[in-house]
């Protein structure tokens, strides 16, 4: 794609389009399309997201209450994040995790240009919720991306098999079946996300 873009072009993209952007039109692509998530590749391919199910955005809502309610409580620990937020990776890509995470240190080191339209860093964690239109292979592949990246701990939520795949770095990715809970571990010390209706 080449030549200037208008602030106020609207976009309508069909999502299998193959379309390459550069870092800058992507961020005045997502300037002007605030209603979707649009996220970018490190090969400059544009992905658009569309509006989520009902039952996707509730089970998102229970997500972001949960990681906002500890992270009142532990804001010296760092920032966290809901699915509006992209950030843009080491490697140039431009992601929008469902839920996220950086720890204050990190964030702190970034200069305020760093953090400018997206920030340039990749979390120290992230929640991705499959939905029903998800492919599994692309999340998983996504999930690899935030570990090649610097992410410490990531969780792959997945209904449709109500399973989680955790990721942490320079570990295996552990599968579990129908879990109730899981735990921030060290990342995330004290977090808890209960998983009633998320999964079920």
């Amino acid at each position: 794609m080449s030549g200037q873009l208008n602030h106020s072009l609207k976009l309508i993209v069909p999502p299998s389009l193959d379309l390459k952007v550069s870092q800058q039109q992507f961020e005045k692509l997502a300037n002007a399309n605030r209603d979707l998530r649009l996220e970018r590749t490190a090969q400059g391919q544009l992905i658009v997201n569309p509006p989520t199910g009902w039952e996707t955005g509730k089970r998102n809502l229970s997500i972001t209450r949960q990681l906002g309610n500890w992270y009142e409580e532990n804001r010296e620990k760092g920032e966290a994040f809901d699915s509006s937020t992209g950030f843009e990776l080491p490697n140039g890509s431009n992601r929008s995790p469902d839920s996220s995470w950086v720890s204050r240190s990190r964030w702190d080191a970034l200069t305020e240009e760093q953090k400018q339209t997206f920030p340039q860093i990749c979390p120290d964690f992230v929640i991705e919720l499959r939905s029903k239109s998800d492919n599994l292979k692309e999340l998983r592949a996504k999930m690899q991306e935030y570990i090649d990246n610097g992410l410490r701990l990531g969780w792959l939520i997945d209904p449709q098999n109500r399973r989680v795949e955790i990721y942490r770095s320079g570990q295996k990715t552990e599968v579990i079946e129908n879990p109730s809970e899981l735990s921030g571990e060290d990342v995330l010390p004290g977090f808890k996300l209960n998983l009633q209706g998320i999964l079920t």
